[in-house]
């Protein structure tokens, strides 16, 4: 062989060698450039605690403000604009969601919307502390919705009980009658005293709690999107069929 053909067999291989090395260099990175924002400790932090994880604050159950819920829950995806959801204060991200009206932004949130999951993945979370999460994000970046007061009032997760007589039995009627009616899905029976006999045990606010959370087949708040007051109406309505 040549001088000049085993220098340009030389060039060639080193040339190959160096392209190949880049190749598998790029292969072994690839999906590796991220945003900063992503891996930020506060981002990292955030999506490393448990979906559903208790709200860091002294409020019971449905007393927990927007920006407690947010900074619980919905800080993992919503801190960093993760899986397409609008950063908390983008208001360039935000203003097409608003422009939607708060209850649409509500519905969406409360059933699951993309890559959200319902209630963004916390189904402990009673309808008013999403609807008021949901107001606090959007108010953030430049909506001007109102949050559902805490402990009562208008609008409130407390407020004055239901007549479960009246506003249960439109419930019951509306939703639960699809498997409580005939007893589907194991579901007991409307006025079925045996079956409604060992739950009752529980107690009323007992049995609110398991049905908010959903049991066996049946979903969170038997997939009832309204208020927690109606919700607890529909319960206590069900329940004193049984006994």
């Amino acid at each position: 062989m040549a001088p000049v053909q085993v220098a340009k067999f030389l060039v060639g291989a080193v040339v190959f060698l160096v392209v190949a090395i880049w190749l598998l260099a790029r292969l072994a990175t690839s999906g590796f450039n991220v945003d900063a924002q992503v891996m930020s400790k506060e981002a990292v932090a955030a999506r490393l605690k448990p979906v559903g994880e208790a709200v860091a604050s002294d409020a019971p159950p449905g007393q927990r403000t927007g920006e407690q819920v947010y900074k619980a829950i919905c800080l993992s995806c919503h801190g960093a604009g993760l899986a397409g959801s609008p950063k908390f204060g983008d208001a360039g991200a935000w203003a097409p969601r608003i422009a939607k009206g708060y209850d649409t932004l509500v519905t969406h949130a409360l059933q699951g919307f993309n890559a959200m999951p319902a209630k963004g993945g916390a189904a402990d979370l009673t309808d008013d502390e999403v609807k008021r999460a949901v107001a606090y994000m959007g108010n953030a970046g430049g909506g001007k919705f109102t949050e559902p007061a805490v402990g009562g009032g208008a609008g409130g997760d407390a407020g004055a009980a239901l007549d479960p007589n009246v506003a249960g039995k439109k419930v019951y009627e509306s939703v639960c009658v699809a498997c409580h009616g005939s007893g589907a899905a194991g579901a007991p029976k409307f006025g079925d005293k045996a079956a409604w006999g060992p739950r009752l045990s529980k107690g009323l606010e007992g049995l609110v709690a398991s049905a908010t959370k959903g049991l066996n087949a049946m979903p969170p708040k038997g997939g009832y999107t309204g208020s927690d007051a109606e919700f607890h109406a529909a319960v206590e309505y069900l329940s004193n069929s049984g006994k």
